[in-house]
């Protein structure tokens, strides 16, 4: 990977809430199309990290560039524009909504000078989201609460791809699903990246890590303490470095 390859850089990240300090000086590079997986045990500070990415959180000290060019995220707005887009663990999906609903959610299509939503124009734009992504859902006017774990996820992901993102943030997506629905998720993350889209994963499930991710980072007591491409680690080596004992790592 080049300069040039390079879609954002988090420079020298810090966060303190009183006498904690989840973020000490951490810095983060991703490049365009890869997957980096953001692991740390509990209060190791990725959550930290990546609500200040998305803007949730303002650092106390640090800096950002997109794109080579320095930025300002101190709000959800600021990361939206800058087209980097979160899907958290809770999904914030309308379960009362249906799919295609949830997916065009305050940008529906409208007809009569904007008095009426086109409906189908909605439900025509969500098959052909969902299509270019591989995703095999029976209905766009199926209910949100109706469908499967990972049928949900899947919503979340194309609702997050409809703003055309250049980052796309995934926070625990393969929580709580069963083997097959796993394995639709994970294929769908390849696409994404597929797309050019660059990815930063959070998960427990360490052996989805070595079906996605092209680069591993891996913060702990608020410090960045091993970042290596996914060929240099085994899964007992991601325990050891979650643990705080990476074996014998240049961290870059």
């Amino acid at each position: 990977m080049t300069k040039n390859d390079i879609r954002i850089q988090m420079k020298n990240i810090q966060k303190s809430f009183g006498a904690v300090k989840p973020l000490q000086g951490v810095d983060l590079t991703l490049y365009k199309g890869e997957c980096l997986g953001l692991l740390g045990d509990n209060g190791a500070g990725k959550s930290t990290l990546m609500k200040i990415l998305s803007g949730v959180i303002i650092p106390d000290q640090g800096e950002f560039y997109v794109d080579g060019q320095k930025v300002s995220i101190k709000k959800p707005r600021d990361a939206k524009d800058l087209q980097i887009e979160t899907v958290y663990q809770d999904l914030a999906l309308c379960d009362t909504l249906n799919v295609a609903n949830n997916i065009f959610l305050g940008r529906e299509p409208v007809k009569f000078a904007g008095r009426l939503i086109d409906k189908k124009k909605l439900h025509e734009r969500t098959r052909e989201e969902l299509e270019k992504l591989g995703i095999n859902i029976s209905s766009t006017k199926l209910t949100v609460q109706n469908m499967s774990g990972g049928q949900r996820q899947a919503v979340a992901i194309a609702r997050a791809m409809v703003f055309q993102p250049k980052v796309l943030i995934l926070d625990e997506p393969t929580s709580a699903l069963g083997v097959k629905e796993v394995n639709m998720v994970l294929g769908l993350i390849n696409k994404v990246k597929k797309t050019g889209v660059s990815v930063i994963l959070i998960t427990h499930r360490l052996q989805d890590l070595f079906e996605v991710c092209d680069r591993l980072m891996v913060l702990h007591e608020g410090k960045c303490i091993d970042n290596r491409s996914i060929e240099q680690y085994t899964l007992e080596s991601v325990i050891k470095s979650i643990m705080g004992n990476p074996e014998g790592v240049q961290v870059s």
